[in-house]
């Protein structure tokens, strides 16, 4: 595929001018972006597109203490052709709220965005301050996917309608500012259906909805997503929770709480598999698990063009690579699960040479048989498991979620082991289990090569740490806690470790460093990572007809957390969007088209989540931020857009 497709700038005058163009199919279309460029003098009006390029924004400083405290951007979009001249565009952000807001149901109603919900849809109430109990809402709004649905109709919207499908991860705290809440409420999911400008591509928020999950046992953590190539969103359930300590866990007892009324009633192997949303054409939506993709860290799926091999970020201490093949195309209900062995030369060098990848197979089963398993199995049906060396010469030793353990499978277990303790199961079948966070995937399709983030190389990765395996392919010498970019070929022609054939084309054959972060002494502003690099890399997309990796923050060494685009042609980085200091970079997605308009969306969490890289700049911003959104339990969902009018990029 081609990745300079044929714009003239008669067709880019055309459509600032507002003259109406035929909408492009998996190219360039124009940024959902507004602008405040020109041409550039004596161009000729019919050059040709030929690349964008970004410019890197200044990291915002206490000189400009309110910039630290939103989302603030001050890069510049050029639109560069063929005759050397370019198009400018001055990059903005828009949010369509910030969580806490009351916005329209749809019904004539209003509800609250990022609102939480029981197992009976009910509102999950905050009761820690007497007389000012409050329905719960999420200042974590993650994984976002925009997409449109074939004769999708809903009252209100005048243009095109299009749909969003936003997450929310957790709630930070409940609002006496003192009772943590991480992981103790069920996951809401959202479908958001926007009015799309026809003639600017402006996105308006017209109809909230929250999708039921009651039929799939509510979600558990939902984090990063990514938007199938079949058009529904592709959501997450990370940290699975430990099946063996989940009686008495606190957290998993409150989040059992909060959603069935009762500790003990959830149940641990119902969590941590990849759900999936399909939108109505009314803006509804509706869910269902695939328990058969692994149980196990999900952060994000990337599924490749072939609509069956699903490559899954694993964001987890000792982590690995896992792959999902599909029976059938545009059906993750059925498949087989692969976990890589990588081989010798693994190195966060990006002059080093490739580590090689060969994989393991873990089983093939149908999403219905392991869910039958996660009703009726127990964790000691499975599996037994010791924290201490048992002298016994039928337990293996494993390095599992940052700890160490002695395993023994019962008889008979495979499958039920393969998919319900996933991570266990995959170190004691001898695969390298020693990533620390494997956060996003993406994929770029023209180069056949996965992108894959690695927010921390620590802990498991090291040489010498207790989590660290011996002879797994992942050792490094020194830790690098800024984190790192992998960048992974992809081939067909595979074979497993029992010497059958792999039914893909896009299998990771190798991983290589592409982008590594740098750990420094702290600055003067408190940064422990250089701000001029990435840090703690989460969130990737790639988009293919810009030739741009998008890279958002998960750090807590950037004092503010930023978004990155990284031409893979060029090899420039740049900074183009800061969030609010305190929170991290989430809900990334590049749309190369929809309706004849790009998009770049993108969402932040909890702003002012202070820690001690914060001590310089907390007494300034952290009332700023309060005053900003919603005394720090409001965040904000949107996306990239520019100044006074959008363009929109047609054929010649």
């Amino acid at each position: 595929m081609s990745h300079t497709p044929h714009y003239s700038r008669r067709s880019i005058l055309q459509a600032l001018s507002g003259v109406p163009l035929l909408p492009l199919s998996a190219a360039f279309a124009g940024v959902g972006l507004t602008t405040t460029g020109c041409a550039s003098a004596g161009s000729s009006a019919s050059a040709r597109f030929s690349s964008v390029s970004f410019s890197n924004m200044a990291a915002p400083s206490l000189a400009n203490a309110a910039a630290m405290a939103t989302t603030s951007v001050g890069s510049v979009m050029s639109v560069n052709f063929s005759d050397n001249s370019k198009l400018d565009y001055q990059l903005a952000y828009q949010p369509f709220f910030v969580t806490g807001d009351l916005v329209s149901d749809g019904k004539g109603g209003k509800t609250l965005a990022g609102g939480y919900y029981d197992i009976n849809n009910q509102p999950i109430v905050d009761a820690t301050v007497m007389g000012k109990e409050r329905q719960y809402f999420s200042d974590s709004p993650d994984g976002t996917s925009l997409l449109s649905v074939a004769g999708a109709k809903v009252t209100g919207v005048v243009g095109n309608t299009v749909f969003a499908v936003v997450q929310f991860e957790y709630a930070t705290r409940a609002q006496d500012g003192i009772t943590g809440m991480y992981g103790k409420l069920p996951s809401p999911i959202a479908v958001l259906t926007l009015d799309q400008s026809p003639s600017t591509g402006k996105l308006s928020l017209v109809k909230y909805h929250n999708v039921d999950t009651s039929g799939v046992h509510g979600l558990w953590i939902t984090c990063g997503a990514s938007l199938s190539p079949w058009g529904t969103h592709l959501s997450s359930e990370e940290y699975e929770p430990n099946a063996f300590a989940a009686a008495t866990d606190a957290q998993f007892k409150a989040f059992s709480k909060n959603l069935y009324g009762n500790e003990t009633k959830a149940n641990p192997y119902h969590y941590g598999h990849m759900p999936e949303v399909t939108v109505n054409a009314d803006g509804t939506g509706s869910i269902k698990k695939h328990y058969c993709m692994g149980r196990i860290s999900h952060e994000l799926v990337q599924v490749m063009p072939d609509n069956r091999t699903a490559l899954m970020g694993d964001d987890a201490t000792n982590s690995g690579y896992f792959v999902f093949v599909a029976d059938r195309e545009k059906d993750l209900s059925s498949g087989t699960l692969y976990v890589a062995k990588v081989g010798t030369g693994f190195s966060l060098d990006p002059a080093a040479a490739a580590a090689p990848l060969t994989w393991i197979k873990l089983g093939s089963a149908t999403s219905a048989e392991i869910h039958t398993l996660a009703n009726t199995l127990k964790a000691t049906d499975i599996m037994t498991v010791s924290n201490t060396d048992p002298l016994d010469a039928s337990y293996t030793k494993i390095n599992a979620n940052g700890k160490t353990e002695w395993v023994k499978l019962k008889v008979g277990m495979e499958k039920a082991a393969a998919f319900l303790e996933t991570h266990r199961y995959a170190s004691l079948v001898g695969a390298s289990m020693g990533f620390s966070k494997m956060e996003g995937t993406t994929v770029n399709i023209k180069d056949k090569v996965a992108y894959s983030a690695l927010q921390n190389c620590q802990d498991s990765m090291v040489v010498g740490n207790a989590a660290n395996t011996v002879g797994n392919g992942i050792s490094i010498s020194k830790m690098l806690k800024a984190g790192a970019v992998m960048a992974l070929n992809l081939k067909g022609g595979l074979k497993d470790d029992k010497g059958a054939s792999i039914p893909s084309e896009w299998m990771p054959v190798d991983t290589k460093a592409l982008l590594v972060g740098e750990d420094i002494t702290a600055d003067a502003l408190g940064n422990t990572a250089n701000p001029n690099r990435i840090a703690n890399p989460d969130n990737l997309k790639f988009s293919e007809a810009m030739r741009t990796l998008f890279i958002g923050e998960d750090s807590g060494q950037h004092v503010n957390n930023f978004l990155w685009a990284y031409n893979i042609d060029t090899k420039v980085l740049s900074r183009i969007l800061s969030i609010p200091a305190g929170g991290e970079a989430t809900g990334l997605h590049a749309v190369d088209e929809l309706n004849g308009w790009t998009y770049i969306m993108s969402n932040f969490q909890h702003a002012g989540d202070w820690g001690g890289i914060h001590n310089v700049v907390k007494p300034t911003l952290d009332p700023l931020i309060r005053a900003n959104y919603r005394d720090r339990f409001g965040a904000a969902v949107g996306y990239l857009t520019a100044e006074l009018t959008q363009p929109k990029l047609g054929k010649a």
